[in-house]
Formats: structure tokens, C-alpha cells, sequence
């Protein structure tokens, strides 16, 4: 599925990919709601309607990652909130093994991910799997999210790599589709990025389930 011997660096988006994506839904969808409801006086279902037209006026952008533009825009401490419910961050069960196996392999391995860097911060204390890495990026470094056609070659002057010999993997399709247009060689979808929500349609990108699937020869 993956042509190894052709690869020198390794991109892993980071929520949905190796983290359950679950943490994320839950709290936009569900934590944010109810403490904005709260603080707001207003009533759940309001709240929710409100955040819900507000999220869709900003996604796709980097307003919508980050965390100090939604603190501001809603009156509320985001990073205090996420920490509220830090203990639903998981990783997903096959991502150890492949970490590992990417660090013995020798290969360079970087989290490229849209998250605010509070966000990756906050989620590298809970899970510790930062030590696999050889470097984190935010999208906020570069400064357009991931989606963005640009962002690639702004990632080139933070993480120089060559296109042709990287594997980028992402649950995201606008992303993927995004790289590809930037000529990354290999990309890899990941198709159940909540463990609660049924798997989605990867469209055209070859799919995992799980990286059980694609873990190098030893």
C-alpha cells in the first residue's frame, strides 16, 4: 500500500489521525455549547444554533483552529475548557506501533497538524507520544491552515522535504487533496477519525482503518 523504500519523511496530521477525533467533536459540539449556554444565560439549544452558524462562518480557516480567536469571539477560556475534558483525549490504539516502528525505521517523522499550538501543547502533556517525533508544526507557524494551496510551500521553509519522497496522512480531504495538488507523492486517508461516528467516504485516496495496515517491513 505504501512504497517505503521511497520515503524519507513521514506527515501525521494530528487530530483524527493519531488522536480519536471523538475529543474534538465532543467539545465543539457538546463542551463549548453547554459552558457557553452557562455563562450566556441562554438556553442549549440557542447556544448550540448560535456556535453552529459561527463555526461554519470560520471553518476552513485558521481563525477556526485557533484558540485565542475563539476565547476572544465567545467570551469564554477555550484552553481552560479543553482542560475541563483533557481525559477524553486519546490516542488511537494502532498508533504506538507504527510510531515506533517509524522511529527505529530512521525516517523523519513530523506532526503537521491545523491545531493552535495551545492545543498541541495541551494534547502532547496528556499523551506523551511527542518524544516519537522529530519535529511538531502548527499550521499557525506557517500562517494559513492546511487547506490552503500556499501552506505547503510556506511548510517547505520551516520543514524542508522533498515532495516526491513523503508520505502525508490526514483524515481531512480538503487537506489531502491540497497536498496532492502541491505534488506530495503519497497520501494516506484516515477513514474512522471518531471512534463513535461511522466510517466516512475517503473518495479517490487510499484508506486505512487503522495502521496495522501499512506498518513498513521490518
Amino acid at each position: 500500500m505504501i512504497d517505503w523504500p521511497q520515503i524519507d519523511t513521514v506527515f501525521l496530521d494530528m487530530d483524527g489521525t493519531l488522536l480519536d477525533l471523538y475529543f474534538d467533536n465532543h467539545f465543539w459540539l457538546e463542551h463549548v455549547p453547554r459552558r457557553y449556554a452557562e455563562y450566556h444565560g441562554v438556553t442549549h439549544d440557542a447556544a448550540r444554533a448560535h456556535l453552529a452558524a459561527h463555526y461554519a462562518r470560520h471553518s476552513g480557516t485558521l481563525n477556526w483552529y485557533c484558540v485565542d480567536f475563539w476565547s476572544s469571539e465567545l467570551a469564554l477560556d477555550i484552553v481552560r475548557l479543553k482542560e475541563e475534558v483533557a481525559h477524553l483525549i486519546a490516542v488511537r490504539p494502532d498508533v504506538p506501533a507504527f510510531l515506533q516502528a517509524m522511529r527505529t525505521s530512521g525516517r523523519r517523522v513530523v506532526v503537521v497538524t491545523n491545531a493552535h499550538p495551545k492545543s498541541l501543547d495541551l494534547k502532547m502533556r496528556e499523551t506523551r507520544i511527542d518524544t516519537y517525533f522529530s519535529a511538531l508544526i502548527s499550521s499557525h507557524q506557517v500562517g494559513l491552515p492546511k487547506e490552503h494551496p500556499d501552506f505547503w510551500q510556506g511548510l517547505q521553509a520551516i520543514e524542508p522535504f522533498d515532495r516526491h519522497r513523503t508520505l502525508f496522512v490526514d483524515d481531512s480531504l480538503p487537506v489531502l487533496k491540497s497536498a496532492q495538488a502541491y505534488g506530495i507523492a503519497q497520501l494516506l486517508a484516515v477513514c474512522n477519525p471518531d471512534s463513535r461516528q461511522p466510517h466516512k467516504d475517503c473518495g479517490d485516496f487510499m484508506a486505512i482503518d487503522s495502521f496495522a495496515e501499512v506498518m513498513p517491513a521490518a
